[in-house]
């Protein structure tokens, strides 16, 4: 037609040669960058430092903050600071997880990151309102080293229908709650360590910065997974990220500063369960809470059963 400009064809590419870069070619999740294969990222030490730092104060400090700030500011029937600590947490953990996701050197499968945000947001939620009742229930005598039904300020409750109504509160603070918060959120961790390798081994090493945020992130992971009562699922992702790094090295691949910060922060934390194991193994009391194979105590128990008897033993003097 008159007036319109003729589009040259682009050269049609030779057999076996690369995409130009920076084009689009389909991947098995979507839309994958041609030219971030093999791109290796800095260590993000301000989300790596925001992160441990939220961890530590938002999640840990919960339930400390409750028991030291009086009961006068925060009326047992009112949400407690650590309920307004865990709000927080909920919201500032995904914005983190997802800027980490986006500085990722790869593309990763946005479709799962989105539905598995989704679900730490519901399951972080739920356990909100079941961890919020159960700690504020350490007020009225209850003790978390004992179960629900053998607790004395539940075990004579009438009708004993009420029992099972703190047993399903229960269930969705530990059991339902802690597996739509973890599952997700150990998830997402192992999605971004896939795409922490490069080819230049120069780039696999920690900065002064990562070692010195390893120590930090590692005793939270400790309390996260003893807290958490969740070793199986722990302990699977550290053996699927075990098994891709020996897959990539069989590819010439290694692990840039970012990936070697999370699987070092995995191998103490391995440690240091074992140590807390060990510390506790002929702890019959203990014992009796945690029956199974895999005998790891909360640290809450711990606390509410040798640490509360002590404060009680020094305040009779």
């Amino acid at each position: 037609m008159q007036g319109s400009a003729r589009r040259r064809p682009f050269p049609a590419a030779a057999p076996g040669s690369p995409p130009p870069a920076g084009t689009l070619f389909p991947g098995r999740h979507g839309a994958v960058k041609g030219e971030d294969t093999f791109k290796t990222s800095p260590f993000h030490l301000d989300l790596w430092f925001y992160f441990t730092l939220q961890n530590w104060v938002l999640d840990f400090g919960r339930p400390i903050a409750m028991i030291i700030l009086p009961l006068e500011w925060f009326p047992l029937n009112k949400p407690s600071a650590g309920d307004y600590f865990h709000m927080a947490y909920n919201v500032i953990t995904p914005f983190l997880l997802l800027k980490l996701i986006e500085r990722s050197p790869k593309t990763l499968p946005r479709s799962m990151i989105y539905v598995s945000i989704i679900m730490f947001v519901m399951g972080a939620s739920i356990h909100l309102v079941g961890d919020s009742v159960n700690h504020r229930l350490i007020f009225s005598g209850y003790q978390h080293h004992l179960s629900v039904r053998e607790n004395p300020i539940i075990k004579n409750l009438k009708p004993e229908t009420l029992i099972d109504s703190f047993e399903l509160l229960y269930y969705y603070d530990e059991y339902l709650g802690h597996s739509m918060w973890y599952i997700p959120f150990f998830l997402i961790l192992f999605i971004y360590f896939t795409g922490c390798f490069t080819p230049v081994a120069e780039e696999s090493r920690m900065p002064v910065a990562a070692l010195l945020l390893v120590g930090p992130s590692s005793l939270y992971y400790w309390y996260l997974v003893t807290e958490g009562q969740i070793f199986i699922l722990y302990i699977f992702t550290f053996f699927a990220m075990m098994a891709l790094v020996m897959h990539q090295k069989r590819k010439g691949l290694v692990l840039d500063s970012n990936g070697l910060f999370l699987f070092y922060s995995f191998i103490i934390t391995l440690l240091l369960i074992a140590g807390w194991v060990a510390w506790l193994w002929n702890d019959k009391i203990l014992r009796k809470k945690y029956p199974g194979v895999i005998y790891i105590p909360e640290p809450w128990a711990f606390y509410t059963l040798h640490m509360n008897n002590l404060h009680a033993a020094k305040e009779s003097f």
